[in-house]
């Protein structure tokens, strides 16, 4: 076993996201769909003669929309996961095309939080692993802000006392 010591090993990540990234999602969802619903229903209304070809789009949009809105979060909780492990940080994303990441400890260049004005409102953060990939920086989007901070914390120690040139 000791011959497996530091192997990084692909697999998926065991952490879920905090609940309260269903939320967020969902207000970030609905801010997406209801700009395309309010003008079309707006033009529908100032423009009599287009009304029905303007206020049908309107529906059908609010339709769709809804139904992402409640489905899409739900779905996309199940799906992204994190972890981190004394030699790699783990990720899995996506609905349709699912995507894992892994960053070794010893690649990783600069570790970074993020909190927009509406993670703020959730109480949530983004956790970025830079890393020299082509594929860029690995992201762990809809923690709870507390938990992020003491994550980037952790993982700066680690890449601090992991050998190598992150490279």
């Amino acid at each position: 076993m000791e011959a497996d010591r530091g192997k990084v090993r692909l697999r998926p990540p065991r952490n879920a996201l905090d609940q309260r990234v269903v939320g967020w999602w969902r207000v970030q969802g609905t801010l997406f769909w209801i700009t395309p619903v309010m003008v079309l229903a707006l033009l529908g209304l100032l423009i009599p003669p287009a009304r029905f070809w303007l206020l049908m789009p309107a529906v059908v949009f609010a339709v769709l929309g809804l139904v992402w809105v409640i489905a899409m979060p739900l779905w996309w909780f199940k799906v992204h996961r994190w972890e981190v492990t004394e030699t790699a940080v783990y990720t899995r994303s996506g609905f349709f095309w699912q995507e894992w990441r892994v960053a070794p400890m010893s690649r990783i260049q600069t570790v970074d939080t993020l909190r927009g004005p509406l993670q703020q409102l959730f109480e949530l953060a983004t956790v970025t692993v830079t890393t020299a990939s082509a594929r860029g920086a690995v992201k762990i989007k809809g923690l709870d802000h507390e938990l992020a901070a003491s994550l980037a914390e952790q993982l700066t120690e680690t890449t601090q006392a992991t050998p190598g040139d992150a490279t």
